[in-house]
Protein backbone atom coordinates (compact mmCIF):
# COMPACT_ATOMS: atom_id res chain seq x y z
CA UNK A 1 0.00 0.00 0.00
CA UNK A 2 0.99 3.86 -0.97
CA UNK A 3 1.98 5.78 1.88
CA UNK A 4 -0.95 7.85 2.78
CA UNK A 5 -0.74 11.85 4.08
CA UNK A 6 -4.01 12.30 6.21
CA UNK A 7 -5.90 15.69 5.33
CA UNK A 8 -7.90 17.67 6.75
CA UNK A 9 -10.08 20.70 4.40
CA UNK A 10 -10.90 23.78 6.57
CA UNK A 11 -13.88 25.64 3.97
CA UNK A 12 -15.67 23.78 1.90
CA UNK A 13 -16.40 25.81 -0.99
CA UNK A 14 -15.07 25.73 -4.44
CA UNK A 15 -11.37 25.11 -4.35
CA UNK A 16 -11.74 22.49 -0.96
CA UNK A 17 -14.17 20.31 -3.77
CA UNK A 18 -11.12 20.72 -6.43
CA UNK A 19 -8.61 19.39 -4.00
CA UNK A 20 -11.01 16.16 -3.06
CA UNK A 21 -11.13 15.70 -6.86
CA UNK A 22 -7.64 16.04 -7.07
CA UNK A 23 -6.91 13.30 -4.51
CA UNK A 24 -9.70 11.04 -6.14
CA UNK A 25 -7.79 11.43 -9.10
CA UNK A 26 -4.12 10.18 -7.40
CA UNK A 27 -3.74 7.32 -9.38
CA UNK A 28 -3.29 9.57 -12.71
CA UNK A 29 -0.47 9.96 -11.67
CA UNK A 30 2.53 8.10 -12.53
CA UNK A 31 5.30 8.44 -9.93
CA UNK A 32 5.82 7.30 -6.50
CA UNK A 33 4.16 9.82 -4.37
CA UNK A 34 2.24 9.58 -0.65
CA UNK A 35 -1.25 10.21 -1.42
CA UNK A 36 -3.31 12.65 0.05
CA UNK A 37 -6.63 10.80 1.98
CA UNK A 38 -9.18 13.14 3.36
CA UNK A 39 -10.04 12.27 6.82
CA UNK A 40 -11.90 15.76 8.05
CA UNK A 41 -14.01 18.01 7.20
CA UNK A 42 -14.70 21.65 8.64
CA UNK A 43 -17.19 24.38 7.79
CA UNK A 44 -19.88 26.28 9.60
CA UNK A 45 -21.76 25.94 6.53
CA UNK A 46 -23.94 22.35 6.55
CA UNK A 47 -24.74 22.29 2.87
CA UNK A 48 -21.29 23.30 1.87
CA UNK A 49 -20.09 19.30 3.38
CA UNK A 50 -23.08 17.21 1.70
CA UNK A 51 -20.53 16.86 -1.40
CA UNK A 52 -17.57 15.91 0.50
CA UNK A 53 -19.39 13.09 2.40
CA UNK A 54 -21.36 11.85 -0.24
CA UNK A 55 -18.36 10.90 -2.17
CA UNK A 56 -15.91 10.48 0.82
CA UNK A 57 -15.97 7.71 2.79
CA UNK A 58 -12.80 8.02 4.33
CA UNK A 59 -14.22 11.11 5.83
CA UNK A 60 -13.84 10.46 9.91
CA UNK A 61 -14.43 14.04 11.23
CA UNK A 62 -17.31 16.32 10.41
CA UNK A 63 -16.85 19.60 11.87
CA UNK A 64 -18.47 23.00 12.33
CA UNK A 65 -15.31 24.34 14.43
CA UNK A 66 -11.65 24.30 13.24
CA UNK A 67 -10.07 24.05 16.73
CA UNK A 68 -11.88 20.21 16.65
CA UNK A 69 -10.15 19.52 13.42
CA UNK A 70 -7.00 20.70 14.29
CA UNK A 71 -6.87 18.50 18.19
CA UNK A 72 -7.23 15.45 15.96
CA UNK A 73 -3.54 13.79 16.21
CA UNK A 74 -4.10 11.55 12.92
CA UNK A 75 -4.30 14.49 10.60
CA UNK A 76 -0.87 15.44 9.21
CA UNK A 77 -1.75 18.32 7.18
CA UNK A 78 -4.68 20.94 6.21
CA UNK A 79 -6.08 22.28 3.11
CA UNK A 80 -7.51 26.08 4.32
CA UNK A 81 -10.00 28.28 2.32
CA UNK A 82 -11.46 31.16 4.12
CA UNK A 83 -11.58 34.73 3.44
CA UNK A 84 -8.99 37.13 4.17
CA UNK A 85 -9.62 38.55 7.22
CA UNK A 86 -9.58 34.95 8.78
CA UNK A 87 -6.03 33.77 7.22
CA UNK A 88 -3.77 35.21 10.45
CA UNK A 89 -6.04 33.08 13.28
CA UNK A 90 -6.73 30.01 11.58
CA UNK A 91 -3.02 29.80 9.72
CA UNK A 92 -1.41 30.38 12.92
CA UNK A 93 -3.39 27.89 15.00
CA UNK A 94 -3.03 25.37 12.10
CA UNK A 95 0.93 25.60 12.17
CA UNK A 96 0.71 25.76 16.21
CA UNK A 97 -1.16 22.58 16.28
CA UNK A 98 1.55 21.24 13.63
CA UNK A 99 -0.11 20.24 10.91
CA UNK A 100 1.49 20.56 7.40
CA UNK A 101 -0.38 23.67 5.31
CA UNK A 102 -1.50 24.74 2.05
CA UNK A 103 -3.52 27.68 2.43
CA UNK A 104 -4.94 30.33 0.11
CA UNK A 105 -3.71 33.68 -0.92
CA UNK A 106 -2.58 36.32 -0.31
CA UNK A 107 -1.67 34.49 3.14
CA UNK A 108 -2.93 37.69 5.35
CA UNK A 109 -5.42 40.30 5.33
CA UNK A 110 -2.51 42.55 5.17
CA UNK A 111 0.55 42.88 5.69
CA UNK A 112 0.54 43.01 9.80
CA UNK A 113 -1.70 39.78 9.61
CA UNK A 114 1.20 37.88 7.09
CA UNK A 115 3.87 39.20 9.73
CA UNK A 116 2.12 37.27 12.17
CA UNK A 117 1.74 34.02 9.99
CA UNK A 118 5.34 34.38 9.29
CA UNK A 119 6.07 34.52 12.80
CA UNK A 120 3.84 31.20 13.58
CA UNK A 121 5.95 29.63 10.63
CA UNK A 122 9.78 30.84 12.59
CA UNK A 123 8.63 29.08 15.47
CA UNK A 124 7.30 25.78 13.87
CA UNK A 125 10.42 25.03 11.29
CA UNK A 126 9.19 21.57 10.92
CA UNK A 127 6.17 22.35 9.50
CA UNK A 128 5.78 22.95 6.03
CA UNK A 129 3.44 25.55 4.91
CA UNK A 130 2.78 27.03 1.19
CA UNK A 131 0.41 29.03 -0.68
CA UNK A 132 -1.83 28.09 -3.82
CA UNK A 133 -0.84 29.00 -7.12
CA UNK A 134 -1.94 26.07 -9.69
CA UNK A 135 -0.99 28.36 -13.03
CA UNK A 136 2.51 28.18 -13.33
CA UNK A 137 1.59 23.73 -13.82
CA UNK A 138 1.03 24.27 -17.10
CA UNK A 139 3.88 22.15 -19.01
CA UNK A 140 3.81 25.29 -21.52
CA UNK A 141 4.32 27.23 -18.60
CA UNK A 142 7.05 25.16 -17.32
CA UNK A 143 8.44 25.11 -20.81
CA UNK A 144 8.48 28.53 -20.69
CA UNK A 145 10.83 28.63 -16.85
CA UNK A 146 12.80 26.40 -18.24
CA UNK A 147 13.81 28.76 -21.44
CA UNK A 148 14.13 31.48 -18.82
CA UNK A 149 16.56 29.26 -15.93
CA UNK A 150 18.53 27.73 -19.26
CA UNK A 151 19.75 31.64 -20.54
CA UNK A 152 18.51 31.77 -23.27
CA UNK A 153 16.76 34.70 -23.57
CA UNK A 154 19.85 37.00 -22.68
CA UNK A 155 19.65 40.04 -20.63
CA UNK A 156 15.81 41.05 -20.00
CA UNK A 157 13.87 43.61 -21.41
CA UNK A 158 10.98 43.46 -20.07
CA UNK A 159 7.74 41.34 -18.48
CA UNK A 160 4.59 41.46 -18.27
CA UNK A 161 2.44 39.16 -16.21
CA UNK A 162 -1.40 39.13 -15.61
CA UNK A 163 -4.41 37.59 -14.31
CA UNK A 164 -7.40 39.14 -15.53
CA UNK A 165 -11.23 38.12 -15.42
CA UNK A 166 -14.67 39.70 -16.41
CA UNK A 167 -17.12 37.92 -14.00
CA UNK A 168 -17.57 41.45 -12.76
CA UNK A 169 -18.85 43.03 -15.81
CA UNK A 170 -22.02 41.81 -14.73
CA UNK A 171 -23.63 44.66 -12.91
CA UNK A 172 -26.78 42.94 -11.40
CA UNK A 173 -24.17 40.30 -9.63
CA UNK A 174 -24.93 40.63 -5.81
CA UNK A 175 -22.05 41.88 -3.85
CA UNK A 176 -19.50 39.18 -2.32
CA UNK A 177 -16.91 39.42 0.18
CA UNK A 178 -14.02 39.98 -2.08
CA UNK A 179 -16.12 43.65 -2.54
CA UNK A 180 -16.01 44.45 0.84
CA UNK A 181 -12.83 46.00 2.31
CA UNK A 182 -13.74 44.68 6.02
CA UNK A 183 -13.18 40.73 4.54
CA UNK A 184 -11.04 40.83 1.84
CA UNK A 185 -8.76 43.55 2.78
CA UNK A 186 -7.61 46.82 1.38
CA UNK A 187 -5.55 45.11 -1.76
CA UNK A 188 -9.15 44.77 -3.44
CA UNK A 189 -7.98 43.19 -6.39
CA UNK A 190 -4.39 42.50 -5.97
CA UNK A 191 -4.86 40.44 -2.71
CA UNK A 192 -7.41 37.93 -4.20
CA UNK A 193 -5.24 37.69 -7.65
CA UNK A 194 -1.92 39.30 -6.82
CA UNK A 195 -0.14 36.13 -6.13
CA UNK A 196 -0.90 34.67 -9.49
CA UNK A 197 0.90 37.10 -10.96
CA UNK A 198 3.96 36.76 -8.58
CA UNK A 199 4.90 33.22 -8.16
CA UNK A 200 6.89 32.63 -11.28
CA UNK A 201 8.68 36.38 -11.00
CA UNK A 202 9.56 36.00 -7.29
CA UNK A 203 10.91 32.64 -8.19
CA UNK A 204 12.88 33.92 -11.10
CA UNK A 205 14.33 36.20 -8.29
CA UNK A 206 12.97 38.84 -10.22
CA UNK A 207 12.48 40.80 -6.73
CA UNK A 208 10.62 44.68 -7.36
CA UNK A 209 12.67 47.29 -6.22
CA UNK A 210 10.21 50.26 -6.50
CA UNK A 211 6.53 50.18 -7.65
CA UNK A 212 4.42 52.74 -9.20
CA UNK A 213 0.42 51.67 -9.17
CA UNK A 214 -2.64 52.50 -11.16
CA UNK A 215 -5.61 51.45 -9.14
CA UNK A 216 -9.27 51.70 -10.40
CA UNK A 217 -12.59 51.50 -8.49
CA UNK A 218 -15.23 51.28 -11.18
CA UNK A 219 -18.16 49.43 -9.46
CA UNK A 220 -19.01 51.42 -6.41
CA UNK A 221 -22.20 49.82 -5.92
CA UNK A 222 -24.04 46.45 -6.25
CA UNK A 223 -27.38 44.76 -5.15
CA UNK A 224 -26.58 43.23 -1.81
CA UNK A 225 -29.01 40.00 -2.46
CA UNK A 226 -31.36 41.34 -0.11
CA UNK A 227 -33.16 43.87 -2.47
CA UNK A 228 -31.25 46.72 -1.38
CA UNK A 229 -27.65 48.40 -2.37
CA UNK A 230 -24.34 47.76 -0.95
CA UNK A 231 -21.48 49.87 -1.04
CA UNK A 232 -18.27 48.40 -3.15
CA UNK A 233 -15.00 49.70 -1.53
CA UNK A 234 -12.24 47.50 -3.12
CA UNK A 235 -10.38 48.37 -6.69
CA UNK A 236 -11.62 46.36 -9.08
CA UNK A 237 -8.06 46.62 -11.48
CA UNK A 238 -4.97 47.43 -11.01
CA UNK A 239 -1.28 47.97 -12.80
CA UNK A 240 1.84 47.73 -11.14
CA UNK A 241 5.04 49.06 -13.35
CA UNK A 242 7.98 48.13 -11.31
CA UNK A 243 11.67 47.85 -11.92
CA UNK A 244 13.91 44.90 -11.39
CA UNK A 245 17.61 44.60 -11.31
CA UNK A 246 19.43 41.99 -13.87
CA UNK A 247 22.49 39.89 -13.51
CA UNK A 248 23.88 42.34 -15.28
CA UNK A 249 23.83 45.16 -12.95
CA UNK A 250 20.99 47.18 -14.91
CA UNK A 251 17.12 46.97 -14.07
CA UNK A 252 14.14 46.35 -16.07
CA UNK A 253 10.42 46.84 -15.81
CA UNK A 254 8.04 44.57 -14.80
CA UNK A 255 4.47 44.94 -14.94
CA UNK A 256 1.99 42.93 -12.77
CA UNK A 257 -1.82 43.56 -13.74
CA UNK A 258 -4.75 42.20 -11.75
CA UNK A 259 -8.34 42.74 -13.18
CA UNK A 260 -12.12 42.01 -12.54
CA UNK A 261 -13.34 43.91 -14.70
CA UNK A 262 -11.71 42.56 -18.02
CA UNK A 263 -14.03 42.38 -20.96
CA UNK A 264 -13.90 38.80 -22.36
CA UNK A 265 -11.45 37.32 -19.96
CA UNK A 266 -12.88 34.37 -17.86
CA UNK A 267 -9.82 33.32 -15.61
CA UNK A 268 -6.96 34.41 -17.91
CA UNK A 269 -3.52 33.99 -16.38
CA UNK A 270 -0.53 35.01 -18.67
CA UNK A 271 3.16 35.76 -18.84
CA UNK A 272 5.80 37.44 -21.42
CA UNK A 273 9.00 37.42 -20.88
CA UNK A 274 11.34 39.73 -23.73
CA UNK A 275 14.94 39.33 -24.11
CA UNK A 276 17.74 40.18 -26.29
CA UNK A 277 18.34 37.06 -27.45
CA UNK A 278 14.37 35.85 -27.18
CA UNK A 279 10.98 36.51 -26.10
CA UNK A 280 8.64 33.51 -24.60
CA UNK A 281 4.75 33.80 -23.43
CA UNK A 282 2.46 31.46 -22.10
CA UNK A 283 -1.25 32.02 -21.78
CA UNK A 284 -4.54 29.96 -20.50
CA UNK A 285 -6.41 31.20 -23.27
CA UNK A 286 -4.29 28.78 -25.00
CA UNK A 287 -3.02 26.24 -22.93
CA UNK A 288 -1.05 24.12 -25.10
CA UNK A 289 0.94 26.41 -26.24
CA UNK A 290 4.31 27.82 -26.09
CA UNK A 291 4.93 30.73 -27.46
CA UNK A 292 9.02 31.91 -28.62
CA UNK A 293 10.80 34.01 -31.20
CA UNK A 294 13.10 32.76 -33.50
CA UNK A 295 15.11 35.37 -35.08
CA UNK A 296 16.78 35.79 -38.29
CA UNK A 297 19.42 38.39 -38.05
CA UNK A 298 17.59 41.98 -37.62
CA UNK A 299 14.20 40.25 -37.59
CA UNK A 300 12.19 38.28 -35.13
CA UNK A 301 9.10 35.49 -35.84
CA UNK A 302 6.90 34.06 -32.82
CA UNK A 303 6.82 30.64 -33.25
CA UNK A 304 4.23 28.46 -31.09
CA UNK A 305 4.68 25.14 -30.32
CA UNK A 306 2.14 23.18 -29.20
CA UNK A 307 3.83 20.72 -26.45
CA UNK A 308 1.10 18.49 -25.42
CA UNK A 309 0.88 16.54 -22.35
CA UNK A 310 3.96 16.59 -20.59
CA UNK A 311 3.55 17.56 -16.93
CA UNK A 312 6.56 18.08 -14.45
CA UNK A 313 5.45 15.06 -12.30
CA UNK A 314 4.37 12.22 -15.05
CA UNK A 315 0.72 11.04 -15.31
CA UNK A 316 -0.79 8.22 -17.18
CA UNK A 317 -1.85 10.37 -19.99
CA UNK A 318 -0.88 10.06 -23.54
CA UNK A 319 1.56 12.94 -24.54
CA UNK A 320 -0.92 14.05 -27.71
CA UNK A 321 -3.65 14.81 -25.37
CA UNK A 322 -4.34 18.85 -24.21
CA UNK A 323 -3.51 20.04 -20.38
CA UNK A 324 -6.31 21.81 -18.68
CA UNK A 325 -7.22 23.77 -15.25
CA UNK A 326 -7.71 20.12 -13.05
CA UNK A 327 -4.54 19.04 -14.14
CA UNK A 328 -2.78 21.98 -13.06
CA UNK A 329 -4.46 21.37 -9.61
CA UNK A 330 -3.60 17.78 -9.65
CA UNK A 331 0.36 18.95 -10.37
CA UNK A 332 0.54 21.62 -7.72
CA UNK A 333 -0.97 19.45 -5.27
CA UNK A 334 1.08 16.55 -6.51
CA UNK A 335 3.92 19.34 -6.03
CA UNK A 336 2.75 20.12 -2.42
CA UNK A 337 3.40 16.18 -1.45
CA UNK A 338 6.77 16.35 -2.38
CA UNK A 339 7.72 19.44 -0.69
CA UNK A 340 6.28 17.57 2.50
CA UNK A 341 8.25 14.57 1.53
CA UNK A 342 11.69 16.39 0.89
CA UNK A 343 10.98 14.90 -2.62
CA UNK A 344 12.97 16.61 -5.39
CA UNK A 345 11.05 18.99 -8.54
CA UNK A 346 12.10 20.90 -10.62
CA UNK A 347 8.81 23.91 -9.34
CA UNK A 348 7.78 24.14 -6.36
CA UNK A 349 4.68 26.30 -4.52
CA UNK A 350 4.42 29.85 -3.55
CA UNK A 351 6.70 30.19 -0.22
CA UNK A 352 6.15 31.43 2.91
CA UNK A 353 9.23 34.33 2.42
CA UNK A 354 7.34 35.01 -1.40
CA UNK A 355 3.82 36.02 -0.13
CA UNK A 356 5.65 38.45 2.40
CA UNK A 357 7.31 39.89 -0.92
CA UNK A 358 3.58 39.93 -1.92
CA UNK A 359 2.60 41.77 0.62
CA UNK A 360 5.08 44.33 0.76
CA UNK A 361 4.63 44.96 -3.19
CA UNK A 362 1.09 45.21 -1.97
CA UNK A 363 1.37 47.58 0.33
CA UNK A 364 3.74 49.59 -1.41
CA UNK A 365 1.21 49.60 -4.48
CA UNK A 366 -1.50 51.15 -1.70
CA UNK A 367 0.82 54.19 -0.77
CA UNK A 368 1.82 54.83 -4.28
CA UNK A 369 -1.53 55.55 -5.19
CA UNK A 370 -2.51 57.39 -2.37
CA UNK A 371 0.37 60.20 -2.63
CA UNK A 372 0.96 59.28 -6.47
CA UNK A 373 4.93 58.52 -6.31
CA UNK A 374 7.28 56.21 -7.13
CA UNK A 375 7.81 54.20 -3.87
CA UNK A 376 10.67 52.06 -3.17
CA UNK A 377 10.11 48.53 -1.42
CA UNK A 378 12.16 47.66 1.59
Amino acid sequence: MPEKIRFGIIGCGLMGREFASAAARWCHLNADIPEPEIIGICDTNPGAKEWFLKHFDSIRYDETDYHELLAKKDIDAVYCAVPHSLHSRFYCDIIRAGKHLLGEKPFGIDQKANAEIMAAIREHPEVVVRCSSEFPYYPACQELIRWIQSGKLGKIIEVRSSFCHSSDMDLNKPINWKRMVEINGEYGCMGDLGIHTEHVPFRMGWIPKNVSATLSKIVKERPDGKGGIAECLTWDNATLSCMVDDKDGGQFPMFLVTKRLAPGATDDWSLEVDGIKASVRFSSKDPNGFWYTDSWEKEQAWCRLGIGYKPMIPTITGSIFEFGFTDAILQMWAAFICEIRQIEIPFGLMRPEETELSHKLQTAALQSYYEKRVVEIK
